[in-house]
């Protein structure tokens, strides 16, 4: 597929060289959201892995992945990574830190690694769908996988 976006190029290499047998999928219309991506793919809004990126007190990058059911409870993240505050990171910040676009911010394929918190909600299912690196693009994974691909650690984020 040569005329995939690069950073849906680079999930699939990603998701390919660590066995996973998942690809990237592009959907009919951008998914911005969790209703958007779940309605496309018929699929519940939990199941979904929203990708925030917030910046602690230290202007250092988080990423939470966390289920579209829920809002991230800001100040329980706070005092689980030990920062004083969380903010809800900028769009350019965002761009700067995962090279990918609000909408579209996959849980790999990021510049340089971001520490991650994998919201343990996600683990009732046994697919669970990210997105691949553009607002249009989308994979599925088991918890267990995007786990080990993203180092990340589990936590109740909601």
């Amino acid at each position: 597929m040569a005329d995939l976006h690069p950073n849906c190029v680079l999930i699939n290499s990603i998701l390919q060289s660590a066995g996973l047998p998942g690809r990237v999928r592009i959907l009919a219309e951008a998914a911005p959201t969790a209703v958007a991506a779940a309605e496309q793919l018929g699929v519940e809004v939990a199941a979904i892995v929203n990708s925030l990126v917030f910046t602690t007190a230290e202007r250092s990058p988080l990423l939470v992945l966390t289920s579209g059911a829920h809002r991230v409870d800001t100040a329980r993240v706070a005092t689980l990574v030990g920062t004083a505050k969380l903010s809800r990171a900028t769009a350019e910040f965002v761009r700067e830190v995962t090279g990918q676009p609000i909408g579209g911010v996959a849980p790999i394929g990021h510049p340089a690694p971001i520490r991650t918190l994998l919201d343990t909600a996600l683990l009732e299912f046994p697919e669970i769908w990210a997105a691949g690196g553009i607002p249009h693009a989308v994979f599925g994974i088991s918890y267990p996988d995007l786990l080990a691909l993203t180092s990340a650690q589990p936590a109740i984020v909601a």
